[in-house]
């Protein structure tokens, strides 16, 4: 069958739009630009019980108002979402999850990006005419860092019907009925899936709150960027909210391709300990056996003249960014230093059920294929350093290593955002910008190549590793210094031929494979 035999075209609020067979009113809507309230429904939860009635819309020819989160678009039907009797039963919605939730908005961690919140305003329901005492039910943990408000609950089940249909994990039920009814786990059983925290952010109300971010800011409060999850080699998108330069939250970032609307508790924990331990903030250069901070001018200058061409060891991070693993390999080449190693650390792999492209995969690392196509191996320990030879470190590949590592080394040159034990040993550290406070990409398992954006300011004068390694190289005579990382990922395509093609921009916020430009995706061994 041809696709516009399978188009049905039908009016909503007086936009004719067609859709495919099978859509739903409220998808129609959708695509009509029609925002139709509701709550029980979501996108990437397939079943749909239609129970809390917000969406109810009026159909022409139809005795009584439909559900449009399941009722199917019909060819040349008529639909008013804002018809009286629609707006009236909302209003009446309203009114009754009102009835028992508190008013507490000021302290609810939801204000400002609650559902109820909104479409109490935009239904106008602000006025209750119960004049009872509201039914408490308290608070309660639903697991090790989720609090559940029972009395902010609407019942819509999105949290049971995530663990079910996506999770494959039923720990989570309805307790008790009617206006009694409250999420509790199913007795003897522990919420304890390694994706159990989407359950937050599909609560369309302030029901459901990670620990950690109770009463930690407020919606309007936090900057919101883009980002790429740095916990294992699937990229999740993320976003990364932001409140006076520490990261408070992270949350999923539709991507149909990667990770749909979902993402792992492990990965939503690193990017929040992304600010701990010591930072390097100033460029150090060793003179009389000490380290001293200098310019970055006099840093860069200094290490050109000093480093030397004789060969050595390389040891890079696979969660450092492909830019950054560029220009440390033209580094590299320029001193004669062949290959370089990056080591992975493995953990255990959990698949989404509902999504199985989605794992948190046994590759605790963001970019192990792009360190791969860069030239790097993959090794189990660090190099041993010949006596007298050069180290080039990049990344924070020595969070494990000896404090004397590299203590033998003729010259160690250090780039990284912390500053382990190992690192004192340094000839010169040159301190870059951790992951969220940069731009960049990764390449992510199937060979993906994705774009994060910066989403904190880096600490003292550090910056990112490709604009002072671009400047370095060019204090060595190779190539031209770069500001812009659109211009640091043109000289990284053009110099790399799996990536040539690619543009920054034309990765846009879902990134591109490899595969599809017209290269073969390269997998980190």
């Amino acid at each position: 069958m041809s696709d516009a035999a399978n188009q049905i075209t039908l009016t909503i609020d007086g936009v004719e739009v067609s859709v495919a067979a099978g859509t739903t009113l409220l998808q129609a809507a959708e695509h009509a630009g029609v925002v139709v309230p509701h709550y029980c429904y979501h996108p990437g939860i397939p079943s749909r019980p239609a129970q809390c009635r917000m969406c109810l819309v009026e159909i022409e020819g139809q005795p009584k108002l439909q559900p449009s989160c399941v009722f199917p678009a019909g060819e040349g039907m008529v639909v008013h979402t804002t018809s009286e009797a629609a707006e009236k039963a909302r209003q009446s919605v309203i009114e009754f999850l009102l009835l028992n939730h508190p008013l507490d908005c000021p302290i609810c961690d939801a204000a400002g990006q609650c559902m109820l919140q909104d479409y109490a305003f935009e239904t106008g329901q602000l006025r209750s005419r119960y004049a009872e005492a509201k039914m408490v039910l308290g608070r309660d943990r639903v697991a090790d860092d989720i609090l559940y408000f029972g009395d902010r609950c609407i019942v819509c089940t999105r949290c049971v019907r995530f663990m079910e249909d996506i999770a494959g994990d039923n720990a989570l039920v309805v307790a008790q009925r009617g206006h009694k009814a409250y999420i509790d786990t199913f007795p003897g059983r522990d919420l304890d899936h390694a994706f159990r925290g989407n359950i937050v952010d599909v609560c369309p109300v302030g029901a459901l709150v990670h620990e950690d971010f109770v009463f930690k800011a407020r919606a309007w409060d936090m900057d919101a960027a883009p980002g790429i999850c740095p916990g294992c080699s699937t990229g999740c998108n993320i976003e990364i909210n932001v409140k006076e330069n520490q990261v408070v939250r992270t949350k999923p970032r539709l991507n149909t391709e990667v990770n749909s609307y979902w993402m792992c508790d492990h990965g939503r924990r690193v990017l929040v300990m992304a600010n701990r331990g010591v930072r390097a903030e100033a460029p150090m250069i060793r003179r009389a056996g000490e380290l001293e901070p200098a310019s970055w001018n006099e840093a860069l200058a200094w290490v050109a003249e000093e480093l030397g061409g004789s060969g050595g060891v390389a040891v890079a991070s696979a969660s450092v960014s492909n830019e950054a693993l560029f220009y440390t390999r033209t580094l590299l080449n320029h001193l004669g230093i062949e290959g370089g190693t990056f080591e992975v650390e493995e953990g255990a792999e959990v698949t989404l059920a509902g999504f199985p492209k989605l794992k948190l995969r046994a590759e605790r690392a963001p970019n192990a294929t792009g360190a791969a196509l860069h030239g790097y191996r993959r090794s189990e320990g660090l190099p041993e350093v010949v006596d007298g030879a050069s180290l080039v470190v990049l990344g924070d590949a020595l969070a494990e290593a000896p404090a004397d590592y590299g203590a033998n080394a003729g010259f160690f040159l250090y780039i990284g955002s912390h500053l382990p034990p190992a690192a004192g040993n340094a000839t010169a550290i040159l301190p870059a910008a951790a992951v969220p406070e940069m731009e960049g990409t990764f390449v992510n398992y199937e060979g993906r190549v994705q774009r994060f954006h910066r989403a904190l300011r880096s600490p003292g004068v550090a910056r990112p590793a490709w604009m002072f390694l671009s400047r370095l190289l060019e204090h060595l005579g190779e190539g031209t210094g770069v500001r812009e990382i659109g211009d640091a990922f043109g000289v990284m395509a053009a110099g790399t031929e799996a990536m040539q093609g690619l543009t920054w921009g034309g990765l846009g916020l879902r990134g591109e494979l490899l595969s599809e430009a017209g290269h073969p995706a390269v997998a980190a061994e």
